[in-house]
């Protein structure tokens, strides 16, 4: 028997943007889910640099959007709207959502819902959807990393970085990674990367042109600035170039002369605002390509801490801290 669904549940807001501390506990109504949508009760949300931006005021939701943060859930469907046949009440899903995740109940697209693997608990599964579903998009969608590819990921021990590291590895491509410490960059080869480079005391370019003979075939790139010119150096003949994040800046001065010599492809992507049939479609992609990865263990979440949902200042200070490796969580 599912338990009675409550009219109100506890939510994190932002009180007003700032600092960590105006994540402030509330009381909100419980979402109905809407055409297409699922009630999921949450036991794990995933904590993300977006949502950090969000905090600060610098990446509202996009209209009709949750104003509460959290963009990726793992929980029990406690109620379905009635043209969602996929799945019932009672089913263990993980959820990629366009904000809510940071309360004890999150409407979700039905398309956006994923079954949760049979290895992983909730607070593991709440850790996948955000970098699973940016990491398939953009690597493998927009950029076509392909086996026996070269590739290069900034931050290799961030959350999208251990993901896209993994993703990589496992479909047959040579993996490189870029972290600022040496106890980061075991991580990374723990992981699956051929080598981590430490950018505080080593130069990336040089040392993947050296590692593969001219360059490598993707780069994923989460910091922009100064490195946008560097990752055109870094890459080899027909390579491809992915943007997800500027954490270092969003402009650059680039001789473009390179990118026309090596046919070179610069592409980017933000996922928040892509509509649920996009979002979907990746869905259906990690579920045939991906999850029997999970499932057989050849692919899992990192996941460094958690915290209570009460707690999610601790966490947004932890995530800017730089100090973790993986993904951090928050439980209900």
């Amino acid at each position: 028997m599912t338990p009675p669904i409550p009219d109100t549940m506890t939510a994190i807001e932002i009180h007003a943007p700032g600092g960590p501390e105006v994540l402030v506990p509330t009381s909100r109504p419980v979402p109905r889910p809407g055409a297409g949508e699922v009630l999921i009760k949450v036991a794990a949300a995933g904590v993300n640099r977006p949502d950090v931006l969000q905090r600060q005021g610098g990446y509202p939701p996009p209209p009709g959007a949750s104003d509460i943060p959290g963009l990726e859930v793992a929980g029990t469907v406690v109620a379905a709207a009635p043209d969602v046949v996929a799945m019932a009440v009672g089913d263990e899903v993980c959820a990629l959502v366009t904000g809510g995740g940071y309360a004890d109940y999150c409407a979700a697209p039905a398309a956006q819902c994923l079954p949760r693997p049979a290895p992983l608990g909730p607070v593991e599964a709440a850790a996948m959807p955000e970098t699973f579903f940016t990491v398939w998009s953009n690597v493998f969608d927009r950029c076509g990393l392909r086996a026996g590819e070269s590739f290069l990921v900034h931050g290799g021990s961030s959350g999208i970085g251990t993901t896209a590291i993994q993703l990589a590895a496992a479909l047959g491509a040579r993996v490189f990674a870029t972290a600022g410490s040496a106890e980061k960059c075991r991580a990374c080869e723990e992981l699956g990367a051929e080598r981590a480079i430490n950018y505080r005391e080593e130069d990336f370019v040089e040392i993947v042109k050296t590692a593969t003979g001219g360059g490598v075939d993707v780069i994923l790139d989460m910091v922009g600035g100064d490195y946008i010119a560097r990752d055109i150096k870094a890459l080899a003949p027909d390579g491809r170039l992915g943007f997800i994040a500027f954490l270092g800046g969003s402009k650059a001065t680039v001789d473009f002369l390179p990118v026309m010599l090596k046919r070179l492809t610069i592409t980017g992507s933000t996922l928040r605002a892509r509509s649920v049939a996009f979002k979907g479609e990746i869905a259906d992609k990690l579920r045939a390509q991906v999850w029997p990865l999970v499932e057989a263990g050849r692919v899992k979440p990192v996941v460094h801490r958690t915290f209570p949902l009460r707690e999610a200042a601790a966490a947004h200070r932890l995530m800017e801290s730089g100090s973790h490796i993986g993904k951090i969580v928050l439980t209900t």
